[in-house]
């Protein structure tokens, strides 16, 4: 017995950390919406491109776009113009798009446009690309040489790692009143020269840096390339403000491009010039999943309850909730002690009340089963074996139905249609028990039976038809092993149920 009783509290153990790990494991890690109402951020962002056509010659256009990889998802990527082509290139970690054109003149338009979310991007983000940790010096002479290697040795006093040396020399660089950083600058102090003093410091000591071009996503607002350095540490990318030196990429940051290269080239035009216009807007969050899971390489929605046709789905969403009715039975009967016909039929009810509503559905059952108690005490007086009188019963249920149905839609009633859809089987062994159950054990015990059995049903159907309980269990079904350990530790309990409190009163004064 002891043996017995160890396996099932580990059995219900096993069961609850499972849907526990299970569950957090799709919202936390997976990003999973947890209400149907939730949602989620989009951003539309558009580059215009403009300039002037040199007529009677060959137009090209080529600019950077965004890598599709660095924490977000691309949902749509579109590019729009008039009697051009267009392709994508990849190169050194970048992707330009190129627009041709044989003949173009005036003045010219084209436009780019990207719509990216960050929810469940980390289901699509691959490893993270490696970058170099050493570099050859720049070939320096005379003051420049002396005035870089004046700047290094405080650095390197300064700083104890990759992170720091490189966050050191931007503080250097920026300072405006230091004798060899005016040198270096050469009356030059624009943000594109002093990164490029700050380049040649770290080049004398070996240091790679990298240039990073990000938009900053925020709506409504004119946008221009922003500029950030990023250097290699061995074991990840460290991103640096060009002006402070402080270490971190913003979130609201989105790279563009790499390099030293201007985000636009052109050959067969002039006044070339890009402008950039976002907006946001938000998207449900499960149909988010959906839309990311289809144009993306997210995989995680492929074996959800998601993935099947839509008819199936709403099948499934009634099947899964079922369990909840059968808790709603379990704590009524074992806990506080509610006499019901039969153990599940309840539940059953509960089930043909999605159809009928609750009102409707207790009227009806009520109905249903007073006539065919009326016929059930009237052929126990023919001594009938059970099954012909069952078979009676039942076809009578069917004649009530039909009669019920047509007169509801003579009177304009059309909810009283759904009543064929009650569970006739079911109504036939209800007034098949109920009559047993009065003559057993009387009038008053087999009401009792009855409204207990209504009163379950009522509640069932209340708790399987919340639309946030049915959302969720149907989204993280794992939630039923939860429910099932429960139901386990249900099955040894062998106290009072509440009705017994009530029942043995007498005996606890005593």
């Amino acid at each position: 017995m002891r043996s017995l009783t160890l396996h099932l509290k580990v059995l219900i153990a096993i069961l609850l950390t499972l849907g526990v790990a299970i569950t957090a494991y799709q919202i936390f890690v997976l990003g999973i919406p947890m209400t149907e109402a939730e949602t989620d951020d989009l951003w539309n962002i558009d580059a215009k491109v403009e300039f002037v056509a040199t007529p009677k010659t060959p137009v090209k256009v080529q600019m950077f776009v965004p890598p599709l990889a660095q924490g977000y998802v691309s949902l749509n990527e579109s590019f729009v113009s008039n009697n051009y082509g267009v392709g994508i290139n990849r190169s050194d970690g970048n992707r330009k798009v190129t627009w041709s054109s044989r003949r173009a003149s005036g003045q010219q338009t084209l436009y780019y446009r990207l719509v990216l979310t960050k929810r469940y991007a980390g289901a699509t983000e691959k490893a993270k690309e490696k970058g170099p940790i050493f570099r050859d010096s720049l070939p320096l002479e005379g003051p420049d040489k002396i005035a870089a290697e004046a700047l290094i040795a405080p650095i390197r006093q300064h700083s104890a790692d990759v992170e720091t040396f490189v966050s050191e020399a931007i503080k250097r660089a920026n300072n405006l009143n230091d004798d060899n950083v005016k040198l270096l600058l050469a009356g030059d102090t624009s943000l594109d020269k002093r990164s490029h003093v700050v380049e040649t410091l770290l080049a004398v000591a070996h240091v790679p840096l990298e240039r990073v071009h990000t938009i900053r996503l925020i709506a409504n607002q004119p946008q221009q390339p922003e500029l950030w350095l990023r250097s290699y540490n061995g074991k990840e990318w460290l991103y640096f403000n060009p002006e402070t030196g402080e270490r971190g990429l913003p979130n609201d940051r989105l790279i563009w491009w790499l390099g030293d290269e201007s985000l636009l080239s052109i050959e067969g035009g002039k006044k070339a010039q890009v402008s950039f216009s976002l907006n946001s807007s938000e998207m449900n969050a499960i149909r988010l999943a959906k839309l990311s899971d289809e144009n993306t390489d997210a995989a995680f929605l492929e074996y959800s309850l998601y993935g099947l046709p839509l008819s199936t789905q709403q099948t499934f969403q009634i099947m899964i909730m079922i369990p909840f009715g059968v808790l709603v039975i379990l704590v009524l009967r074992n806990l506080i002690g509610l006499q019901t016909l039969g153990t599940f039929t309840p539940v059953l009810i509960a089930l043909a009340f999605r159809e009928t509503g609750l009102q409707w559905g207790i009227g009806l059952f009520t109905v249903i089963t007073a006539l065919g108690l009326s016929l059930r005490s009237y052929l126990e007086h023919l001594k009938l074996q059970m099954l012909p009188r069952l078979s009676v019963v039942l076809t009578f249920v069917v004649v009530m139905i039909a009669a019920i149905s047509l007169l509801s839609h003579k009177l304009g009633f059309e909810s009283g249609l759904s009543v064929a859809l009650f569970p006739m089987v079911i109504l036939t062994m209800s007034i098949e028990r109920l009559s047993i159950t009065w003559e057993e054990r009387g009038a008053a015990h087999a009401m009792k039976a009855a409204i207990g059995t209504l009163f379950a049903a009522a509640l069932a159907h209340i708790l399987m038809r919340v639309p946030e309980l049915v959302y969720f269990v149907f989204t993280f079904p794992a939630v039923l092993l939860i429910l099932v350990s429960f139901m386990l530790a249900m099955g040894r309990y062998r106290g009072y149920r509440l009705t017994e409190l009530f029942r043995f009163k007498a005996f606890l004064k005593d």
